[in-house]
């Protein structure tokens, strides 16, 4: 079965002129799918085409499977894709705004240590249909509508390495951001990546100024590499010279996600190698406490120590913050909700 929700409004007015439909059908499918509906929903449709589509696509190709709620009001949700694969996201409100984190892929082939995503590998990717239909369906959930959003900001920060989906990640980005749809400023988008540095290098290009992250979590290649497996293929100076590339082509500064590991990435010694690569750079430090994962072993450091850690990097001349610390009662990290649901 294929999905209506990967085919981009110029696409969409294609399939209806090859059913014999007139094209402006093209931009009620294409609302009404932003509002998180089904084929078989879209009542300014005809019976006869709706079944016409169904025969052809997917109904409903995201089902919300369970949704907790944390006591810091983030939501978490595991939904289900049209062949039995479930994938989460998690949906955060803030004073700027709510942010939806996505996934890109049903599990990830990165092997980060301190990752759940990872535990057992990469299923498949999500195609960019899925992405787009799984921010409709939560900003649909919580209330949302194509002139006012539920859902202001994404990163896709979830299960999976965007750029290892490369082409249905930037597809998404298009779809999303379309102004006859959800129309999310990419400005109001994040993508994170350990650091495909090829990958990276060809985004820049691509003229999506979205907000480039970079998982770093180490400052010396010798020890990343014990932590990221990735690290063995591309080294930090690779990764700083994509960042650099990105910003001279977009003109956006970018940012290194730097989750602290007790007795791994905590101490002085790594925030002063962090400071002498990054200083001067136009980048910002987003310093993240670990959310525990109990297959891996991995302990966070305490609110108190990442706070010192953030304060002396910012002292010596460097852009950076203690990210909130999100759903860590409702397994908040990326893949423990799928791993919880799968073990049972």
């Amino acid at each position: 079965m294929k999905i209506l929700n990967d085919l981009t409004l110029d696409e969409l007015k294609i399939l209806m002129e090859s059913l014999g439909e007139k094209s402006f059908r093209a931009g009620q499918i294409f609302r009404a799918l932003s509002l998180g509906k089904s084929i078989s929903e879209i009542t300014e449709l005809s019976l006869p085409l709706r079944q016409k589509l169904t025969e052809i696509y997917v109904d409903t190709p995201v089902k919300l499977i369970k949704k907790l709620v944390s006591k810091d009001g983030t939501e978490k949700y595991l939904l289900a894709l049209y062949d039995g694969n479930v994938v989460e996201g998690v949906y955060m409100k803030n004073r700027y705004g709510n942010t939806e984190c996505l996934s890109t892929q049903v599990g990830c082939r990165m092997g980060c240590k301190f990752c759940a995503s990872t535990i057992g590998g990469l299923v498949r990717n999500l195609t960019a249909g899925e992405m787009y239909a799984t921010v409709c369906l939560i900003n649909k959930i919580n209330g949302g509508t194509l002139d006012k959003r539920a859902v202001t900001n994404i990163v896709l920060m979830g299960s999976g390495e965007p750029f290892d989906n490369y082409d249905e990640t930037v597809k998404f980005l298009r779809l999303v951001s379309c102004k006859d749809g959800l129309n999310v400023s990419l400005r109001n988008i994040s993508l994170s990546t350990c650091g495909l540095v090829p990958e990276m290098i060809k985004f820049a290009e691509e003229g999506l100024p979205v907000n480039l992250t970079v998982s770093l979590h180490q400052p010396f290649n010798d020890k990343r590499k014990h932590l990221m497996p990735i690290a063995k293929a591309y080294s930090i100076e690779q990764i700083l010279s994509a960042c650099d590339n990105y910003f001279n082509k977009t003109g956006r500064r970018y940012i290194f996600e730097y989750s602290l590991v007790k007795g791994e990435n905590d101490d002085r010694q790594s925030a002063d190698e962090l400071i002498k690569i990054l200083k001067g750079k136009p980048c910002h430090v987003n310093i993240i406490r670990l959310n525990e994962v109990k297959e891996n072993g991995l302990k966070a450091t305490t609110e108190k120590e990442a706070y010192a850690f953030a304060s002396y990097l910012e002292n010596a001349g460097l852009s950076a913050t203690v990210r909130r610390l999100n759903g860590a009662d409702i397994d908040g990290a990326c893949g423990q909700l799928r791993r919880s649901y799968l073990d049972n």
